[in-house]
C-alpha cells in the first residue's frame, strides 16, 4: 500500500519514485493518517505556499481502492489506507507464507566470526552476550537469503595461556578436573585466577610466564604436552557450554596454527614501501594520517602480535570463502584493533578489505561493577544458566503442581535462554549492559518469558477453537485494537530489512515486545471464541502467533506451546 501511494504521487508530480520514498513519513499521531507527504520540497519548484500545494493535491489526486481518504493538514498531505483491505491482504499473506513471512532473497556469501574465546578460562557472561548477538545476526543473514559461514578463532597460545600453565605446574600436583569434580574449563580458569593472586606478591611469576612462552615457542616437549592437556580441558568445557546455547560452529581456527604466518605479508608490505622498519628492528605501519598513530606489526625480536595474525586470518578466510562480507563479533574494547586492521589490509592492497565489519558490542557488567576474569569476579555462563533454571523451575512449579521432569527441564531451559537472549538483544548492541537475572526472568514486562507466554496464550486460543477454523465470514468492521495489531503485523518485513541493514537485532527484539503488547491488548478487549467475528479473529490470532514465532526465531528463541 505504501508502494501504491509512492506510485500515485510520482505519476501525478512527474517525479522518480525514489525521490518520493525518502520523503514519505509515518505520522506519530494516527489521526494524521498512515503516511504523510511534506510539501515543502515542492514549494520552490511550484512557486507556491506548501499549505496551498497540499490542499491542491488533496483535491486533485484520484483515490485508489487501497486508500480510503487523502486530506491536507497544513503543509502535509495525509494518506489514510483502506484498513479492511489491508487486513485481508496481510492475513492472507502471513497465513500463506508462514515461517517465510518477512524473509527476502538477498544472495551473498558472509563469514561471521564469534565467540573467539581464550583457552585460559571458561565462557563468562560477556561471552554469552557475544554468542547471542552472533547467533541473532547469523539468523538475520540467513533469513534474508545469505549463505553464512560461522567461524571461530581459538586464542589458544600466548602469555595469558602460560599463566594458567605456570600456576598448574606449581600448585596442581597432578590434579585433574575429574578428581576435583570440576567442569573442565572452570578447572583451567581457577589456575588463571590463582596465578593472578600469587603474582601480586611475587614478581617472579610474571617472569616465569614469559619463560614458559619462550619454551612453548621453541617447541619444548614438556611445555607443549602440558599446553595440549590444559587446552583439551578448555575445549571440552567450551563444547558443553556451546551446547547450552545451541551454538554450531562450522570452521574453527587456532591461533597456535597461524600466529607466525602473517610475517610474509608484512615483508611484502616492506617491499611495497607501506611497512617501515624502526631503528630497534621493529616493523610498523604509519596510520597517523587516519588518526590511529603508528601500528607495530612485528616486534624488535621478530615476534608477531595479534594484528599480524589477524591480517593472515582475514586473507585465509577470503581465500577459503571468497566472501562478500566478513563480520567480526567482538567487544568495544577491540574497536581500535579492528579499525586499524581493516585500514592496514586496505593499504596492503586487498580490495575486499572494504567488506570487513566489526560488530562491536558494549561491555557486560554485574550490579557490583565490571567483571575481571583474572580476579575471579566473573559470572560463568553455565553456572548462571544453572542458577537461572532453578529460579525458572520455582515459577513453573507454582503454575503446574504436577509436570513430568523431562517437560519441566525443557520448559525451564527454554525460558532461561529466552530470558538471557532477550535481555541482551533488546538493547542497542553498542551499549553497556548490567545483567540482572531475576529481572530477566519475570513473566510480565519487557522480558523473554513474557514473549513466550504471549505465544503460548495464542496457541491456547487456537487449540480450543480447532473446529471453528473452517468457517467462512465476510471481513467485519475493524476495531481500533484490531487495526493496530494488523498494522503491526504489516511492519515485520520492513523491520527485518532495517535490522539486517544495520546488524541490529534490537530492532527485532523491540518489535517482538510491541507485537506481544498489541496482541495482548487485543485479547483483553475482544472475545475471540464464540464471538460473531470468531472466524476473522482466529485468523488474526494465528497470524499474530506466526509472526511472533518468526521474530523470536530470529533472536534464537524457540517457542513453547504451553507455559
Amino acid at each position: 500500500m505504501k508502494e501504491k501511494i509512492i506510485t500515485l504521487l510520482a505519476k501525478h508530480l512527474k517525479k522518480d519514485s525514489s525521490s518520493i520514498i525518502s520523503l514519505l513519513e509515518v505520522p506519530q499521531d494516527p489521526t494524521h493518517g498512515d503516511y504523510a507527504f511534506p510539501c515543502f520540497i515542492l514549494a520552490k519548484e511550484m512557486k507556491k505556499n506548501p499549505v496551498q500545494i497540499a490542499q491542491e493535491l488533496a483535491n486533485s489526486l484520484k483515490l485508489l481502492k487501497e486508500i480510503e481518504k487523502i486530506e491536507a493538514k497544513g503543509p502535509y498531505l495525509n494518506f489514510f489506507i483502506n484498513r479492511a483491505l489491508l487486513a485481508q491482504q496481510t492475513l492472507k499473506t502471513i497465513l500463506k507464507e508462514k515461517e517465510k513471512y518477512g524473509s527476502q532473497k538477498i544472495k551473498g556469501k558472509v563469514v561471521i566470526e564469534f565467540p573467539s574465546p581464550n583457552t585460559n578460562k571458561p565462557l563468562h557472561l560477556g561471552h554469552a552476550r557475544n554468542i547471542v548477538l552472533g547467533q541473532a545476526v547469523t539468523n538475520l543473514l540467513n533469513f534474508v537469503g545469505n549463505d553464512v559461514q560461522v567461524a571461530n578463532l581459538y586464542n589458544d597460545r600466548g602469555v595469558h595461556i602460560c599463566k594458567s600453565m605456570v600456576a598448574y605446574e606449581k600448585f596442581g600436583k597432578g590434579e585433574s578436573p575429574e578428581k576435583a569434580k570440576s567442569k573442565t574449563d572452570h578447572f583451567v580458569g581457577d589456575y588463571y585466577v590463582k596465578f593472578t593472586q600469587e603474582a601480586k606478591d611475587n614478581k617472579q611469576f610474571e617472569e616465569e610466564a614469559q619463560e614458559c612462552l619462550k619454551k612453548w615457542e621453541s617447541g619444548d616437549k614438556k611445555t607443549r604436552e602440558l599446553w595440549k592437556k590444559m587446552n583439551s580441558w578448555a575445549f571440552k568445557g567450551f563444547e558443553e557450554t556451546y551446547k547450552l546455547f545451541d551454538l554450531k560452529i562450522k570452521h574453527n581456527y587456532y591461533e597456535s596454527n597461524i600466529y607466525n604466518k602473517g610475517k610474509e605479508i608484512v615483508f611484502e608490505g616492506v617491499k611495497k614501501g607501506i611497512v617501515k622498519k624502526k631503528e630497534d628492528g621493529a616493523f610498523f605501519i604509519d596510520l597517523t594520517p587516519y588518526d590511529m598513530g603508528e601500528k607495530i606489526l612485528l616486534r624488535a625480536d621478530g615476534t608477531s602480535i595479534y594484528t599480524t595474525q589477524d591480517i593472515y586470518l582475514a586473507l585465509l578466510k577470503y581465500t577459503e570463502f571468497k566472501f562478500d562480507k566478513s563480520l567480526y563479533v567482538s567487544a568495544s574494547e577491540q574497536n581500535y584493533h579492528f579499525k586499524a586492521l581493516f585500514k592496514i589490509l586496505e593499504l596492503l592492497g586487498y580490495s575486499w578489505a572494504k567488506n570487513l565489519t566489526h560488530l562491536s558490542y558494549g561491555m557486560v557488567n554485574l550490579e557490583s561493577g565490571r567483571m575481571k576474569s583474572r580476579e575471579g569476579n566473573v559470572v560463568d555462563s553455565d553456572n548462571l544458566i544453572s542458577d537461572m533454571k532453578m529460579m525458572a523451575n520455582e515459577e513453573i512449579e507454582k503454575r503446574h503442581k504436577e509436570i513430568p521432569l523431562k517437560e519441566k527441564e525443557h520448559r525451564s531451559h527454554t525460558i532461561v535462554m529466552a530470558a538471557l537472549r532477550y535481555y541482551f538483544l533488546k538493547v542497542d548492541r553498542t551499549k553497556d549492559v548490567t545483567f540482572k537475572p531475576e529481572e530477566s526472568l519475570k513473566f510480565e514486562g519487557d522480558t523473554g518469558p513474557y514473549l513466550l507466554y504471549t505465544y503460548a496464550r495464542a496457541q491456547s486460543i487456537l487449540s480450543k477453537a480447532k473446529s471453528a477454523k473452517a468457517k467462512k465470514q465476510a471481513l467485519p468492521q475493524l476495531s481500533d485494537k484490531e487495526k493496530q495489531l494488523i498494522i503491526h503485523l504489516t511492519k515485520f518485513p520492513q523491520i527485518v530489512q532495517s535490522a539486517y541493514a544495520s546488524y541490529a537485532p534490537n530492532l527485532i527484539a523491540n518489535y517482538s515486545y510491541q507485537l506481544a503488547q498489541s496482541f495482548n491488548e487485543f485479547y483483553h478487549s475482544h472475545q475471540v471464541i464464540g464471538s460473531p467475528e470468531e472466524a476473522f479473529r482466529l485468523k488474526l490470532v494465528q497470524a499474530s502467533s506466526l509472526v511472533l514465532k518468526n521474530s523470536l526465531s530470529l533472536l534464537g528463541i524457540p517457542v513453547l506451546e504451553k507455559m
